[in-house]
């Protein structure tokens, strides 16, 4: 199945080799841990904007369904975005950053928590989608309808497994966007809050964690630039909502202070992570011990 996933995926002989080499033998672990254990198992799985982590949870889960005839799910922290109207709502409840949809604060996660429950029993799933290009999500009759329990669950996002700080990391402004509109800090200990009341519960149910690592923040904008020109592409360039580069400079800022910790302090947690080059090649590998 590999060359027809590279087909698909316009690929190159990059990912084959990483395919062959790290993705395939990290499937086959997953297929033994989750026989092993026989119920529902979770993946967390971490990356920066850009970083690859919706092709590579593509490929998971293509392969072990190919190969071991299990049913695998696939969700993205994105699709769990909270509507414009709510974002609206409670960036004039708390502070007006969160109208903006990106930061711990801005996603539905009774929604998350329910469709993670939901996928361990049987029946159907619904599995929410966010629209990008209209910045809300699709109407439920166009969500997807998964036959649950499933097998395996793979959960990617660019801020799920990233703890919340201390206090006193918060005191300083990262950025030019923490300093000038967010001054008196209520933005970002919103979200620190809700990091620690509301998503560290949720990872307690991922059993087995993966990060592709970033060599910096730095490689963030080129990354989220040729994000924004495959979707302006797919759409026929009918997005209105697409950003140039500028609105693309101020957007990733609001992620640079979660992506920065999540860079310093992630790794130690995850089972297995994978060091990206910018070009985002694999240059090595790193396997905690179990």
């Amino acid at each position: 199945m590999l060359p027809e996933f590279m087909k698909k995926h316009q690929l190159s002989e990059a990912f084959k080799k990483n395919a062959l080499k790290r993705f395939i033998p990290l499937a086959e672990e997953i297929v033994s841990h989750q026989l092993s254990a026989n119920k529902t198992y979770y993946i967390g799985i971490n990356g920066c904007q850009g970083s690859g982590k919706s092709t590579f949870s593509s490929f998971l889960k293509e392969y072990i369904e190919d190969q071991h005839k299990l049913n695998v799910t696939v969700l993205s922290l994105d699709d769990f975005y909270l509507s414009k109207s709510d974002r609206l709502a409670l960036s004039v409840k708390i502070h007006p950053l969160f109208e903006t949809r990106g930061v711990p604060g801005t996603h539905n996660i009774p929604l998350l928590k329910q469709v993670l429950t939901s996928l361990q029993q049987p029946g159907k799933c619904l599995i929410p989608r966010f629209d990008k290009s209209t910045d809300n999500p699709f109407p439920e009759t166009q969500w997807e309808v998964m036959e649950a329990p499933a097998d395996i669950v793979l959960l990617e996002g660019w801020c799920w497994g990233v703890n919340h700080q201390s206090v006193h990391e918060l005191d300083v402004a990262c950025n030019a966007l923490e300093s000038e509109e967010d001054s008196s800090g209520v933005w970002r200990h919103f979200v620190n809050q809700q990091i620690k009341s509301n998503y560290e519960p949720l990872y307690a149910l991922m059993n087995y964690w993966v990060m592709l690592k970033a060599p910096d923040f730095e490689n963030v904008f080129a990354w989220r630039l040729e994000q924004e020109n495959k979707m302006i592409k797919a759409m026929g360039n009918s997005g209105s909502a697409a950003m140039d580069e500028g609105q693309i400079q101020q957007f990733i800022q609001y992620f640079q202070r979660l992506t920065e910790h999540s860079l310093k302090t992630l790794s130690k947690d995850c089972n297995i992570v994978y060091e990206l080059n910018q070009n985002r090649e694999i240059i090595r590998s790193l396997v905690r011990e179990q």
